[in-house]
């Protein structure tokens, strides 16, 4: 018996298995390579020498096939060497009771009561209290950034739900436990459940608490009868505006309070309400700022040793991810290399050939396990486990790191100290921490914490923590750890990439750039994965060029590809089927659609032509000191017509911007180029400039969508006139530019 349990002990808690097939696609990579330096030759052995043959035109075309070359060398080690984790909770479970487990802090971070309303936040809340975990090592905060007493008020009420909530979720097994997925998926009907009226019951209390919660928040106000009934709300006496307040804290719930008990005598996990001092003349840091508090605040309440965090519509799918987690964390040989664990970010609402290209299937399911492969995947701001000495600043050490993470002395003697305080100590002690000048003149957002002046504060964290020398692990469960909302309009889903793409850039030119600063701190096929997202913004130019000399050529019968009877034409053809090709048959595996594919690449070219052009303009302006970042909280609940569109798959244009018209501007000048190129040449321009023709109709056919809504279409999703109208303008002025002196120097 003791050798079985000894031979236990000596097994790992995960393994990690390399992806299959990786020489088949290494040589046909290779080949790929080799097309791409042909192409390379071609454009420099046959550059016109007249200015109005297109010299000036093909040399900017083999500028962009330089650069889409190397990008795609970039690309490449993202799939070179790929790993998969699996963990072994089993193991976990006979090797730690529950009081050896470590304690786990999880932070949910809200901003805005209207954008991100309360049922949405308490809804993800209450299925992190739910984990399959100790409850007494689970302390679940609340950062609400918008103040709002309605979310305070949505929190209270759920700290009185749990207490039958988790003793349901516990007796019957349930998955998952955010109470509005598991009832609206009606996944629940389970014969156990409701012979016993337990179900009806739960479901009873869970629909009052929404009534109460969302007729508070169309009022704008709680109740009277509650504010006078619960202190808690004499916190906002002296509140002015979401930007102009005073800290505020609430413990709801705490495990030396007798009161915090579910209905069958089981101790709840910790529940706390947050928002930290704001004043307007003091910078707050957005998501950054919140994240940091947290992590203070934490420290005297709970100091548990893991940290997840959730963004607020972001509900746990999976109550087991949590000890899934800790599987990689506290692993007795690999487990103190490891600073996080990631888990993707997945989405509910994800259309069957997902129109919007929102999965973000092949990134996940390709790419990140690529990071894995040389260190580790970055961090990407929510479903994140931590530890917590690696998000306060610590290096890597591997002697001073090692340890099998059982209880030790510090546990003991931190629930002591926190048993000895009261709740309103606490509280008092916590507002210290949040105030909004406490981070002046400390290494808060330069070294400690969530790093500062990025608006992707979550990478840039992540990239740091590598360079101190510490390493990450992807973790992608076949039921996935959380899901959320992905954006239902096409304006939506631009400004999202907008935000990544810029905050990507802002990396590379910061002192955390993996491109330099990062040499020699971690792997180099790491810092090249790093560079292929911090070099998102840099293809629109080349993309742009792409979508627009090629077409404008045409229309004047200028030749920029081989013919096809020219040797030459192979390596095009070659490059192209096969990079496509291997992009589909990718995409189909990963159990995507034809159509699928084809939003994709739809949406590929979108983002290029206008969230990184304008991402990569916003980000020289800022490091010109012409403007300021900014943070754009993005609408998780769309408007009822809004959402029928998207579920019926067809493209939202109904807000107009900058992005929009230029989108519409670009599928108009190649509509007119193709069209006035056949009615110029006829057939015959098939035979002499095959590749132009099949490129500018490929963009017209991914345009399709455009058009209809900017000529056919007459609901509400359609363009605005104004887009309309300036997109046809400029166009049709690009046009005729181009037919008078656009590629000669005369």
């Amino acid at each position: 018996m003791g050798n079985k349990e000894d031979e236990s002990h000596s097994h790992p808690l995960f393994e990690t298995r390399k992806a299959k097939g990786r020489l088949i696609h290494r040589v046909f990579s290779f080949s790929l390579f080799l097309g791409i330096l042909f192409i390379w030759v071609y454009r420099v052995s046959y550059i016109p020498r007249k200015s109005e043959d297109g010299k000036w035109v093909w040399l900017g075309m083999f500028l962009c096939e330089l650069w889409f070359g190397l990008y795609w060398l970039m690309r490449l080690s993202l799939r070179w060497n790929p790993v998969f984790r699996q963990p072994f909770t089993h193991r976990l479970s006979q090797r730690y009771d529950d009081d050896k487990l470590p304690g786990v802090d999880i932070f949910v971070c809200t901003a805005d009561p209207v954008i991100e309303p309360p049922m949405m936040v308490i809804n993800t809340v209450l299925s992190v209290m739910a984990y399959d975990y100790p409850t007494h090592k689970l302390s679940v905060y609340l950062s609400d950034d918008g103040a709002s007493p309605i979310t305070f008020y949505a929190l209270l009420e759920a700290s009185n739900f749990a207490k039958h909530w988790l003793p349901f979720c516990n007796k019957f097994k349930i998955e998952p436990r955010s109470p509005a997925a598991y009832f609206k998926n009606e996944i629940y009907s389970n014969d156990s459940i409701n012979g016993k009226g337990e179900l009806a019951t739960i479901k009873k209390l869970y629909q009052d608490m929404e009534s109460r919660i969302e007729n508070a928040a169309k009022v704008g106000q709680v109740p009277e009868e509650i504010r006078s009934k619960y202190k808690g709300f004499s916190e906002w006496d002296s509140f002015s505006s979401p930007r102009d307040h005073d800290a505020i804290i609430q413990i709801l719930l705490h495990r030396k309070d007798l009161g915090a008990k579910d209905i069958d005598g089981v101790v709840l996990p910790s529940l706390v309400y947050l928002s930290r001092e704001k004043r307007p003349q003091v910078p707050h840091n957005f998501k950054a700022g919140a994240m940091n508090s947290l992590i203070r605040v934490s420290s005297i309440v709970s100091n548990g040793k893991i940290i997840l965090n959730v963004d607020c519509d972001m509900y746990s799918n999976n109550s087991q991810s949590l000890k899934d987690a800790l599987c990689f964390l506290i692993d007795e040989e690999k487990g103190h290399e490891i600073a996080f664990v990631q888990t993707p970010q997945t989405f509910e609402n994800i259309t069957k050939n997902d129109i919007y290209g929102g999965a973000l299937s092949v990134i996940y399911e390709r790419e990140f396990p690529g990071m894995d492969g040389f260190g580790g995947p970055m961090y990407i701001g929510t479903g994140c486990f931590h530890k917590r000495d690696t998000l306060s600043g610590k290096k890597f050490n591997d002697q001073e790191c090692f340890n099998h993470w059982k209880s030790d002395d510090q546990d003991i003697n931190n629930d002591q100290l926190i048993t000895e305080t009261s709740l309103d100590l606490l509280e008092e002690k916590s507002k210290a921490v949040l105030s909004c000048t406490y981070e002046k003149d400390t290494l808060w957002g330069k070294e400690m914490g969530l790093l500062y002046g990025c608006s992707v504060e979550d990478v840039i964290t992540g990239l740091a923590i590598q360079c101190r020398g510490w390493k990450s692990v992807f973790y992608n469960p076949k039921r996935k750890a959380f899901l959320g909302l992905s954006p239902t309009t096409l304006a939506e889903s631009l400004v999202q990439h907008k935000r990544w793409s810029e905050g990507g850039f802002e990396i590379l030119l910061s002192k955390y750039s993996a491109a330099w600063c990062a040499y020699g701190l971690i792997s180099p096929g790491l810092q090249m994965t790093y560079c292929f997202y911090n070099l998102w913004v840099l293809n629109c130019w080349p993309t742009l060029y792409y979508s627009i000399f090629p077409s404008l050529c045409l229309l004047k019968g200028i030749p920029l590809f081989p013919q096809m009877s020219s040797p030459w034409f192979i390596p095009f053809a070659y490059v192209t089927i096969g990079e496509n090709t291997q992009c589909l048959l990718e995409f189909l595996w990963l159990e995507g659609t034809i159509k699928g594919y084809w939003n994709d690449l739809r949406m590929w070219l979108y983002k290029r032509t206008s969230s990184y052009l304008f991402a990569f303009v916003d980000t020289i302006f800022k490091s010109l000191g012409f403007s300021s970042s900014a943070f754009v909280i993005s609408a998780k609940v769309a408007e009822e017509n809004v959402s029928q569109r998207y579920e019926k798959e067809i493209m939202d244009f109904g807000n107009s911007s900058p992005m929009l018209t230029l989108l519409a501007t670009l599928a108009l000048l190649n509509l007119l180029c193709l069209l006035g190129a056949l009615l110029k040449g006829g057939l015959g321009i098939f035979v002499t400039l095959p590749l132009q023709v099949l490129l500018s109709g490929v963009l017209v056919l991914i345009n399709l969508p455009l058009y209809e809504g900017l000529f056919l279409r007459k609901d509400n999703g359609r363009f605005p006139s104004s887009i309309a109208f300036k997109s046809v303008v400029v166009a049709l002025s690009v046009c005729a530019l181009s037919n008078v002196n656009v590629f000669t120097t005369n």
